[in-house]
């Protein structure tokens, strides 16, 4: 097939125009009905505008979108940007969406400068109609070239979405990078890191593209050659320096070194140069907390605070990140206003609730009030134990830092079998999460429990190992039936992402073997969406993921609606 000339884009927008859903984003009245106005001259007539982001949340939630063009500067500081971001992240909207920035020319120079997550184009005022309609046709062509790798990726169905990738790259030599870019992505998602390797090669081939040397650089981190990976994240930053993913690239190579000191400074880095990335402000908390340094933690803490307030990235964790720091720091006065806060943004919310508990014991220890700490801490795990009873880990599973705060509150007031329980349990269920075990060790330390700690988490780690060796074991000597059920048993008793997923993968290999089970394959599919929760982009929930669609095309289920398929007997 030849690459589509302009006379060909144009005629498959021509075709689709009219069934297309827009969405319009400005603070200003007049501004989107004359956007509204400009498509309609383009055939567009199926147009909702929202003035702020809360407004595109909710209609997101309601409509599926085709198209989004949102201006630059919304409401609250927030930006176009920003909302991009959040919408990706939280899956609000599908890959085949066209979403376009619509910017002034001197904004659109910053704009571009520090978009990590790319727009699919920009729209500079003032344009016209026809100007309008010829970014769309690209846009909108675009997405139709790679609407089939799209479609199964977000199936789950990665290896006909890797088989789509090669047709896009076969037939359709004008999208190569973009179909490049995405198997090599899916490629290092399934741990296939030599035929990932091979495809940054050929992308390279062609170009220097800062993305394919990124992928290679994740190939060698992958096969363990830590040095070399960051040497070659380090050269992707001197050519292209607001290519901002390699400094969180590079932050997580000298953590896998130990260098926390040097991985606090790459993560600095990005977030300066991009001061509106909620998630990397986090994580800069997150490290400076780690290395003593208190002062950047407040600050790094309280920007992600800011810019996620009124968002759903926001949640209690950013208010109990700030307030632990805070108190620290011995600022308790601005812990317990902080803590003020959070109550009256979140009234009724039960882990606001505990957060407030924790905060407060905290408080109170500092000052040297022990027996009112105590009280407090009594009170937050009764509090807890409702929260965990009552929770719905499909929706909104208990936040696992805030019960490692608890129970660093519980080492404080003298509550350390309660401590230990918590800290058991969660080490058990979130074992392949560095950075929540990290904050375990921080609070062993903290509480002058280093060796005693250490100890812990080596017993948990040997425990772990050895209740998943029962169920491998029996699957290798061929009783597939015994491991689903020691396998199932060990999900639903420490319902960590490890044991999630070798559960759901022995339930798909009976199945495989021996019928599809509509009950079976629900509760896989349930242990999967818990795991992909604790990691959205863990190569172990995406290979067992594939398994799954392999099963259910096997015995003509439909693979690509998950829902549909589990009611299916």
């Amino acid at each position: 097939m030849n690459a589509p000339d302009n006379e060909e884009m144009l005629r498959v927008l021509q075709q689709t125009l009219t069934k297309k859903r827009v969405l319009i984003i400005d603070r200003h009245t007049p501004a989107r009905d004359s956007l509204r106005l400009m498509l309609a001259t383009i055939g567009v007539t199926s147009v909702h505008g929202a003035s702020g982001a809360v407004e595109v949340l909710r209609q997101v939630r309601s409509h599926r979108f085709d198209i989004i063009l949102s201006d630059f500067i919304l409401d609250n500081g927030r930006d176009g940007q920003q909302l991009l971001e959040e919408l990706r992240h939280a899956r609000l909207i599908p890959l085949a969406t066209v979403y376009m920035i619509i910017t002034s020319e001197r904004g659109y120079r910053n704009v571009v400068a520090l978009a990590e997550l790319a727009p699919d184009g920009y729209l500079i005022k003032p344009f016209t109609a026809d100007q309008l309609q010829a970014r769309l046709i690209r846009a909108i062509y675009r997405k139709h070239v790679l609407r089939e790798c799209y479609e199964q990726m977000e199936r789950g169905a990665l290896q006909e979405a890797i088989a789509a990738c090669d047709r896009v790259i076969a037939e359709q030599p004008q999208y190569i990078f973009d179909a490049l870019r995405l198997k090599g992505e899916l490629l290092l998602g399934l741990e296939r890191t030599d035929e990932a390797e091979a495809v940054y090669n050929q992308a390279l081939d062609e170009r220097p593209a800062p993305w394919a040397k990124m992928g290679l650089a994740a190939v060698l981190r992958e096969r363990g050659a830590l040095d070399e990976a960051g040497q070659l994240a380090g050269q992707v930053l001197l050519e292209a320096p607001n290519f901002l993913s390699a400094y969180d690239f590079l932050a997580s190579v000298h953590e896998a070194r130990g260098d926390l000191a040097a991985a606090q400074r790459a993560l600095q880095q990005g977030a300066d140069a991009s001061p509106h990335n909620t998630v990397r402000q986090r994580q800069v908390g997150d490290v400076a907390a780690r290395n003593g340094d208190l002062l950047t933690a407040e600050k790094a803490y309280g920007k992600a605070l800011t810019r996620s307030k009124g968002s759903s990235m926001c949640g209690i964790d950013d208010f109990a990140n700030l307030s632990r720091v805070l108190v620290e720091r011995g600022e308790v006065a601005a812990a317990r206003k902080l803590i003020a806060d959070m109550k009256r943004e979140w009234r009724g919310d039960q882990q606001a609730d505990l957060a407030a508990l924790v905060a407060e014991s905290l408080c109170l220890t500092q000052e040297g009030a022990a027996d009112k700490a105590r009280e407090l801490v009594g009170q937050a795990l009764e509090l807890q134990e409702r929260i965990e009873k009552e929770a719905d880990p499909w929706r909104r599973p208990p936040s696992q830092r805030l019960a490692v705060d608890l129970a660093h509150a519980c080492y404080l007031t003298g509550e350390a079998a309660a401590a230990q329980k918590i800290v058991r349990r969660v080490a058990a269920e979130n074992n392949e999460d560095p950075h929540l075990i990290a904050h375990i060790t921080q609070v062993f330390a903290k509480t002058g429990q280093s060796g005693e700690g250490h100890a812990l988490l080596e017993q948990i780690r040997h425990e772990i190992i050895e209740i998943n060796n029962r169920g491998v074991l029996a699957a290798r000597a061929g009783d597939f039936a015994a491991s689903v059920q020691l396998l199932i048993q060990a999900a639903e008793q420490v319902p960590n992402l490890q044991f999630l997923v070798n559960a759901a993968k022995a339930i798909y290999t009976l199945m495989e073997r021996d019928g599809w089970d509509p009950d079976l394959a629900a509760l896989a599919y349930g242990y999967l969406m818990r795991a992909r929760q604790k990691d959205p982009k863990s190569p172990k929930v995406a290979s067992a993921l594939e398994h799954y669609g392999v099963v259910a095309r096997k015995y003509g289920m439909a693979a690509d609606n998950p829902d549909a398929m589990l009611a299916t007997s």
